[in-house]
C-alpha cells in the first residue's frame, strides 16, 4: 500500500466522475482551476470526437481543501457530465430497465470479458466503466501529484513520437519550457516535420472510417536519486511506472529508455558509465545531465532508473497505444449473445485517435507514482516538512535546492 493513494468512481455517461485521493499534504496549493487547465489538456488532440468539443468538465472541491490549500485529509474531487439530462433514463441508479439492451459486445473491447466475468447480458453494464473517460479523474488526481512534486522541482511532460506509420525524429528528450508549443501542435508532436505527416495519417484513417494508435513519451525532468528501492519487487519505481502506465486504457507496450531497443546491443553499448563531474566541456551538459552526489552520465540509455531506482537523470518512458476499437465505419465482426448469430460490432461515440490525450493522462500516471514514492522517501504531514526533509538529503548529497525550489511557497 502505497502512501499517496487515489479511487476513481463513476460511468463514462453517468451523473459525474468522482476522485477521492488520500495521503497528501497539508498546505499544498490547489484550485479548480488547477483541474479544468488539466482536464482541458486531456481534451487536445487532432483526430479526437466531437464530444471533446462539445462536453465540458465542471469540476468542484467537495473536500480536502480550505481556502485553497489541502487539509492533510483526503481530498474528494467531483467532475460532472454536462450530457447526463441526455442519459439519465438510461443510467438511472434506480431500480428500472435500461430502454436497449447491448447484446452485441464489441471487438477489442472490455465488453465480452466483462460480460462472461460478471454474468451480464448488457454490454453497457461494462462499457461505461472501461471507458476511457474514466481518465478524467486520474488527470484530476494527477494535478494534485504535479503540485506536489513541483515543490522537489520535479516537472513531467509528454509529447507524441509515433502516430500509426509515422514517427517522430530522434532527438533528446524536450524540456518542460518546451510544453506550450508540444501543447499548441495538433497532434501534440515535438517535430513540425513529423507533425505533418502524423495530420495527414489522421485524415486519411478518418476518411476510411478506420482509426490509429501510437507512442507518446512522457519524461520526467528534475527527479531526485534514490526513489523506489530494489529491496522488493514490488518496490522497484519502474514496474511501478510501468503497471502505471500500462493500466491506461488501450495502452498495450511499455519501456523505459531505451527499452526494447536495447535487447540488440551487446553491454558495452547498452549502459551508462560513470564519472565524477568537473568543470570540464561536459560536466553541466551530459546527455542524463547533473546526477546527484557530483556524478554524471554521459549516455542515457537507462531513462533515469537502475535496479528500481532512480538515478537522478530525466526519467524517459514511452507507451504504444493500440488503434481504438470502435470504428467509425463498423467492419468487425462479433456475435449477439442472445441469439448466437454473427452480426457486425455496434458503434459508441469514438475518436480516429487519442493518442495526443494518452500521453496527457500517462503524465499524469507517472506524476502519481513519483509523488507517492517521493512521499515515502521524505515523508511529512505538510508540504513544508516535506520540502524540509527533501532538503536535508540533498544537504546528504552535498547539494542545495534550487532557487526555484526554494522559494517554493509551502
Amino acid at each position: 500500500m502505497g502512501v499517496l493513494r487515489f479511487l476513481t468512481a463513476g460511468e463514462s455517461h453517468g451523473r459525474a466522475l468522482v476522485v477521492v485521493v488520500e495521503g497528501l499534504p497539508a498546505g499544498l496549493l490547489v484550485t479548480a482551476e488547477d483541474v479544468q487547465r488539466s482536464l482541458a489538456r486531456r481534451r487536445l488532440g487532432f483526430g479526437r470526437g466531437p464530444r471533446m468539443r462539445f462536453e465540458a468538465d465542471e469540476v468542484t472541491l467537495l473536500g480536502g481543501v480550505r481556502h485553497g490549500r489541502t487539509l492533510g485529509s483526503p481530498v474528494a474531487i467531483e467532475i460532472a457530465n454536462t450530457e447526463w439530462p441526455k442519459w439519465e433514463e438510461e443510467m438511472s441508479p434506480a431500480p428500472g430497465l435500461p430502454a436497449k439492451v447491448l447484446t452485441q459486445p464489441r471487438p477489442g473491447h472490455a465488453d465480452l470479458a466483462g460480460m462472461l466475468k460478471y454474468g451480464l447480458a448488457d454490454a453497457r453494464d461494462v462499457l461505461e466503466r472501461a471507458s476511457a473517460r474514466e481518465t478524467a479523474a486520474r488527470v484530476a488526481a494527477g494535478t494534485l501529484a504535479r503540485l506536489l512534486v513541483a515543490q522537489l522541482g520535479i516537472d513531467v511532460l509528454s509529447h507524441v513520437v509515433q502516430l500509426g506509420p509515422e514517427r517522430a525524429a530522434a532527438g533528446p528528450p524536450p524540456r518542460y519550457e518546451d510544453l506550450p508549443r508540444i501543447d499548441e501542435s495538433p497532434v501534440r508532436c515535438a517535430d513540425p516535420e513529423a507533425e505533418a505527416r502524423m495530420v495527414a495519417a489522421v485524415k486519411a484513417a478518418a476518411k476510411d472510417g478506420d482509426s490509429l494508435g501510437g507512442v507518446a513519451e512522457v519524461v520526467a525532468h528534475g527527479v531526485p536519486v534514490g526513489l523506489g528501492s530494489h529491496v522488493h519487487w514490488d518496490r522497484r519505481i519502474d514496474a511501478l511506472l510501468a503497471q502505471a502506465l500500462m493500466s491506461i486504457q488501450a495502452v498495450k507496450a511499455v519501456e523505459i529508455g531505451d527499452g526494447a531497443e536495447l535487447a540488440g546491443l551487446r553491454g558495452s553499448g547498452a549502459h551508462d558509465a560513470i564519472r565524477t563531474a568537473r568543470a570540464d566541456a561536459h560536466g553541466a551538459e551530459s546527455a542524463a545531465g547533473r546526477l546527484g552526489g557530483g556524478y554524471v552520465r554521459d549516455t542515457h540509455h537507462a531513462g533515469g532508473i537502475e535496479g528500481g531506482m532512480t538515478t537522478g537523470a530525466p526519467i524517459v518512458a514511452r507507451c504504444a497505444m493500440k488503434p481504438l476499437a470502435t470504428l467509425n465505419r463498423p467492419t468487425l465482426g462479433t456475435v449477439d449473445v442472445v441469439t448466437k448469430e454473427s452480426t457486425v460490432s455496434f458503434k459508441e461515440r469514438t475518436d480516429v485517435t487519442a493518442v495526443p490525450a494518452m500521453g496527457v493522462v500517462a503524465e499524469t500516471m507517472t506524476a502519481l507514482v513519483l509523488a507517492d514514492e517521493a512521499l515515502r522517501k521524505f515523508g511529512g504531514d505538510s508540504v513544508e516538512e516535506f520540502r524540509r526533509n527533501f532538503g536535508a538529503f540533498l544537504a546528504s548529497l552535498g547539494e542545495t535546492p534550487s532557487a526555484a525550489v526554494a522559494s517554493a511557497d509551502g
